[in-house]
Parts: C-alpha cells; sequence; structure tokens
C-alpha cells in the first residue's frame, strides 16, 4: 500500500490560489514546500473569488475524513475575508455581512471533516486594502464606485481576530499587521498624522509595492506571510521523513 504524505492545506481565496505563482522571484508555496519537504505536502485549495459562505458550502466535497489511504491534514491555514468584505453594490455580489463573516469563519475551522484531521489551525487576517488603486482599477473596470474599502477591509480583519481569540488552539496569523507595519517602515515620509497608507485622501507609500493592484499580494508581500507562518510549522526531527534518508538505504556512504 502506497504509504502517502500528511498534508499542509491553504484553503482560502485568490490570495492562496495565487501563491503558487511566482513573483518577484518568490513563491509563498513553493518556499513553504522547500520548508517541510520530505516530510509534509502543501496543497493548494485556494479558489479566486470565494468568499466565506462558498467556502462553507463546499468545504465537505473538498476535505475528506482521514483514513488509511488517505492523508491526515497536520495543518490548515484559512483566509478569507478580502471578498466577504466587498460593498453591496449592483456590480458585485461577493459581500458577507460581517457578523456572517464571522459566524462563517467559526464554522469552517470547527467542522466535523476538519475537526476529524486534528490539524494545527492557522487562521490568517485578511491583508489591508488600498483603497486608492483599487478605485482607480473599479471605476476603469466600469463599477460605478470601488469595490471594497479600506476601513470596511481591516474590520473584517479584526472579526478574524476575534475568532481566533475566541478558539482555543487556533493560532493569528495577522498579515494585515505585518504588511501594514512594513508598509510604513518603507514609506520614506510616512506621517502619522495623515490618512493612512492606501486610504482616501492619504498616500499609497509602500502599499504600491506590496499590493500591486491594491488587493492582490506581491512576492514581497508573500515573502512576509511566509515569515509568520514558518515558526508555527514544525519542527522537523532528524529522522522522522516519511521515507528514509538515502544514507538509511545505502549504508557506508560518506
Amino acid at each position: 500500500m502506497a504509504k502517502p504524505y500528511n498534508q499542509i492545506v491553504l484553503f482560502g481565496d485568490s490570495l492562496f490560489q495565487f501563491s503558487s505563482e511566482v513573483k518577484e522571484g518568490f513563491s509563498f508555496q513553493g518556499a513553504l514546500q522547500s520548508f517541510c519537504m520530505r516530510y509534509l505536502d502543501v496543497i493548494n485549495r485556494g479558489f479566486s473569488g470565494y468568499n466565506s459562505k462558498n467556502a462553507l458550502e463546499l468545504l465537505p466535497q473538498i476535505f475528506l475524513p482521514p483514513s488509511s489511504s488517505n492523508p491526515r491534514i497536520e495543518y490548515l491555514l484559512v483566509l478569507f475575508g478580502a471578498n466577504d468584505a466587498c460593498l453591496p453594490i449592483p456590480t458585485n455580489t461577493q459581500g458577507v455581512p460581517v457578523d456572517q463573516y464571522k459566524d462563517n469563519l467559526t464554522k469552517i475551522i470547527t467542522h466535523e471533516h476538519v475537526k476529524a484531521h486534528h490539524p494545527k489551525i492557522l487562521l490568517v487576517t485578511p491583508p489591508p486594502i488600498d483603497e486608492i488603486r483599487m478605485t482607480e482599477l473599479d471605476l476603469a473596470a466600469g463599477h460605478p464606485q470601488v469595490t471594497r474599502q479600506a476601513a470596511i477591509s481591516a474590520a473584517y480583519s479584526e472579526t478574524a481576530r476575534k475568532v481566533a481569540a475566541e478558539n482555543p488552539g487556533v493560532v493569528l496569523i495577522d498579515l494585515q499587521k505585518a504588511i501594514m507595519d512594513e508598509a510604513i517602515a518603507t514609506t520614506t515620509d510616512f506621517d502619522a498624522s495623515k490618512p493612512p497608507l492606501g486610504y482616501p485622501g492619504g498616500k499609497r507609500g509602500a502599499l504600491a509595492q506590496l499590493l500591486p493592484d491594491g488587493l492582490h499580494m506581491s512576492g514581497s508581500a508573500y515573502k512576509i506571510l511566509f515569515e509568520i507562518v514558518k515558526p508555527h510549522i514544525g519542527p522537523f526531527s532528524d529522522g522522522t521523513t516519511v521515507f528514509p534518508a538515502w544514507r538509511v538505504l545505502n549504508p557506508g556512504s560518506l
């Protein structure tokens, strides 16, 4: 019988789907797979455009219960909210009210199909929004107004923090804070007395490099995500790979 590798699953929207791509010479999924190579498989279940409602509805089809021939999910990273935070406008129906978003996140991380694997759950806050850039692109795409607002998106990130705090054992990965902190630190003329970066009336600053289209992450932003996720994976002990090291199979080699 084949010996399956247990898994790290990335469950989210386009921010995880696109994490497999190489951007600025960096791939989040590739880096994570390299970090746990021969111990775990990194499985990408990112679905562009999905909100937490879509994810919850399809979860039973996405996650199979563990079995002798089915790998166990050891780590589950969950990242939804960027689409839930869409405004209720005629040209966009992705939005989910923040109270329902909170309920959906809770149901996702406590779902029986998830709990059956006993994974370590890492709940990732949605990253910040650069509303200045999004306004330009949304109007050009034909929307009557911007589809997402920075302040509203920040409220969804805060809701994800609350869900993590209310569910013992769940690890918070505060991507929103990490990216904003980096953007502030690398914006040379940042002025805390002005509107926050990416907010109307303010400036884009370093968010222009971290969130090129105002929503999706650059390679630099994915590096930030990797650095805050990595401490929560492993450690992996010598001799515990799924299959033995080559020197074990070929004793006597230098």
